[in-house]
């Protein structure tokens, strides 16, 4: 199972299969349950980590209590601790299994070497943290820009993108919905109802419908430019 993640990902794939198996035998698997910290803010974290299976969840956390996820990572997706970079260097985020969760990690001072005598792998490392520093940048964008209506209208539409015209479960609890968007979930549950009050959607305490797709597109600025 490893070998076969490690050769679909990017970073690990431009090695040889001899190094390959090497660094493969060099892993230390680690199992979390589901809400279980990896990692907390503001930690010395070393470590670079690739998914077996489940999901981690990177999470911004404010000092009123406000949390912000930040990203999702599910199998096959490498991430890594700031000081696996940068010695000494905190967590600017903290780690968490969204549910049972297993994953690969190495330390810095077994991969370091790795990396500096492969220049490929050092490329496609690169690449995906640029990638990830553009991602980053598209959320800052929207924090800056978008009010809450307009990024929970956003979250509606993407989540809940079959709801349109129909009910489905509200699979998120409105502590999720408000770390996706930034807010507490007492602004989520006002500004949900005041939707409903609009009859933009139709909500009870286990399903939703979005019955105005294009005013919550007009909030959310998917609109027709």
């Amino acid at each position: 199972m490893l070998m076969e993640l490690l050769n679909k990902n990017p970073v690990f794939a431009c090695l040889d299969q001899e190094e390959l198996k090497s660094v493969a035998k060099s892993a230390n698997r680690h199992k979390y349950q589901k809400g279980e910290w990896i990692a907390h803010h503001g930690q010395d974290w070393p470590f670079l980590f690739l998914i077996e299976s489940g999901t981690v969840q990177a999470l911004k956390e404010s000092p009123e209590g406000r949390s912000l996820l930040v990203v999702e990572l599910e199998k096959g997706e490498i991430f890594w601790g700031l000081s696996f970079f940068i010695e000494n260097a905190p967590m600017p985020v903290a780690l968490v299994a969204k549910q049972n969760t297993n994953l690969f990690l190495w330390s810095l001072d077994y991969l370091k070497p790795i990396i500096l005598r492969n220049g490929e792998m050092s490329w496609e490392l690169t690449q995906l943290m640029i990638l990830k520093m553009q991602y980053a940048s598209e959320i800052l964008n929207e924090f800056a820009f978008q009010p809450t209506t307009g990024r929970l209208a956003r979250l509606l539409l993407e989540h809940f993108e079959d709801a349109v015209g129909d009910y489905v479960s509200r699979d998120m609890t409105l502590d999720e919905m408000a770390a996706r968007i930034g807010s507490t979930r007492e602004m989520v549950c006002r500004h949900l109802y005041h939707f409903a009050d609009q009859g933009v959607i139709q909500i009870n305490r286990t399903e939703l419908k979005i019955t105005n797709q294009t005013f919550l597109e007009g909030l959310a600025g998917k609109g027709k430019q």
